[in-house]
C-alpha cells in the first residue's frame, strides 16, 4: 500500500486553535497543518507530496511547507519539564477540587459548602482568563506557594502580569474600604492586603512587575468607601478589559515568563 491511503488526517483543538495532524496507520505523526500560521510542518521531507495530497481538502490560501520551526528557549524549557512539575494543566480551582474530592463534606448540610462557592468563583474567572489565550495571553491557575497558600490565577500577556484573586459574591452587595472587603452580610476582611501580598510574592518569584487584581464574581453591586490602592477591582464580566492593555511585554517575554511560571520549582523557592 502506498500514497495517501496510508495517511490519516486527525483534527485536534488546543486553546481554541485547530491543528490537523497527518498520521500513519500505526498512529505516528509525520506532519501537521497549523491553520493560524498557514504552515505545514513536515517531520520528514520524504512524504511531502503524500502529506500535501492528504491535506489538500483542508488547505486554504497559500501555505509554507517545511520542517517545524526551531523551538525557542521558552519552548525548550517547557518540553524539558517533568509532567508532575508542570502547572499549566491545573484547572481553575484545582486545589479546591482536590480538597472536595478528599473531603466532600456532609450531605445533610442545610447550606451550601462555602468551598463550592469559592470553586464556582475560580471556575468563572478562570474560564474568562482562558478565553484570552487567542489574543496572546496565558493564564495559569491554582499556583501553590510555600506554607499552603496559593495564587488563584496568574495572567501573562502583552499588557503585563496580573495576580488575580477570585471572590464569590453572587447577587450580594460588596463594600470595599481598602484594605477591607465585605460581601453581603459577612464580616469585612482585609482581602486587598492578601491580594497585594500575592502579587508581591509572584513578582519576587518571576523577578518582574506583577499587578494585583480582585475579580468579584456576579456581585449585586460594588461600593467603594475608600479607593483601592494599587489593586484593580473588576467583576468577572469586566476581565476582558485587560485585553486592551499592551505595550508592556513582547511575545518572546510573554512566552519566557509563562515557561518560568508553569514550573512548580519556581514557586518552591519562595
Amino acid at each position: 500500500m502506498s500514497g495517501t491511503s496510508q495517511l490519516r488526517v486527525v483534527p485536534t483543538w488546543r486553546h481554541g486553535q485547530e491543528r490537523l495532524y497527518v498520521c500513519l496507520t500505526d498512529g505516528r505523526n509525520i506532519a501537521w497543518y497549523d491553520r493560524e500560521a498557514a504552515r505545514v510542518n513536515l517531520l520528514s521531507d520524504d512524504r511531502r507530496d503524500d502529506v500535501l495530497e492528504a491535506l489538500g481538502p483542508f488547505l486554504t490560501g497559500e501555505v509554507a511547507v517545511g520542517p517545524p520551526p526551531v523551538p525557542t528557549p521558552a519552548e525548550l524549557a517547557r518540553l524539558s519539564l517533568h509532567p508532575d512539575d508542570d502547572l499549566a494543566p491545573n484547572r481553575p480551582g484545582e486545589a479546591l477540587l482536590v480538597d472536595l474530592d478528599r473531603d466532600p463534606g456532609s450531605a445533610r448540610r442545610l447550606r451550601t459548602d462555602p468551598r463550592r462557592h469559592r470553586l464556582q468563583a475560580e471556575r468563572t474567572v478562570g474560564e474568562a482568563l482562558d478565553r484570552m489565550d487567542a489574543a496572546g495571553w496565558h493564564a495559569l491557575h491554582s499556583l501553590p506557594l510555600p506554607g499552603g497558600d496559593r495564587v488563584h490565577h496568574l495572567l501573562i500577556g502583552p499588557g503585563g502580569l496580573f495576580a488575580v484573586h477570585s471572590l464569590y459574591a453572587r447577587r450580594q452587595r460588596v463594600r470595599i474600604a481598602d484594605p477591607m472587603v465585605a460581601a453581603g452580610r459577612r464580616e469585612p476582611l482585609p482581602l486587598l492586603r492578601r491580594v497585594r501580598a500575592d502579587a508581591a510574592r509572584v513578582s519576587h518569584a518571576l523577578t518582574a512587575e506583577v499587578r494585583p487584581v480582585l475579580a468579584v464574581v456576579e456581585p449585586g453591586a460594588l461600593a467603594f468607601t475608600v479607593p483601592p490602592r494599587e489593586v484593580r477591582v473588576l467583576t468577572d464580566a469586566d476581565l476582558g478589559t485587560l485585553l486592551r492593555l499592551g505595550g508592556v511585554l513582547k511575545p518572546a517575554d510573554v512566552e519566557a515568563l509563562h515557561a518560568m511560571a508553569r514550573d512548580r520549582h519556581t514557586w518552591a523557592r519562595l
